[in-house]
């Protein structure tokens, strides 16, 4: 899952959400702790669903803890 493709919102100030694009799920994960976004599930087609996962999420699905 680690190259999954996401759809990647990030965050505002106010709480609006601004799509900025399709990465796959480690550059998702690279982007900086300062970031507040929002990927789509990676196990869905990118931007076909409104199932959404915080930085957290994306983390445990992409290296589950053992």
């Amino acid at each position: 899952m680690k190259h999954a493709i996401v759809e990647v919102t990030v965050i505002g100030i106010e709480g609006e959400g601004v799509v900025v694009g399709l990465v796959n799920a480690q550059q998702a994960l690279a982007l900086p702790e300062e970031i507040k976004f929002e990927v789509s599930h990676p196990g869905i087609q990118a931007g076909g669903t409104d199932l959404l996962m915080d930085r957290v999420e994306l983390q445990d699905h992409v290296d589950p803890p053992t």
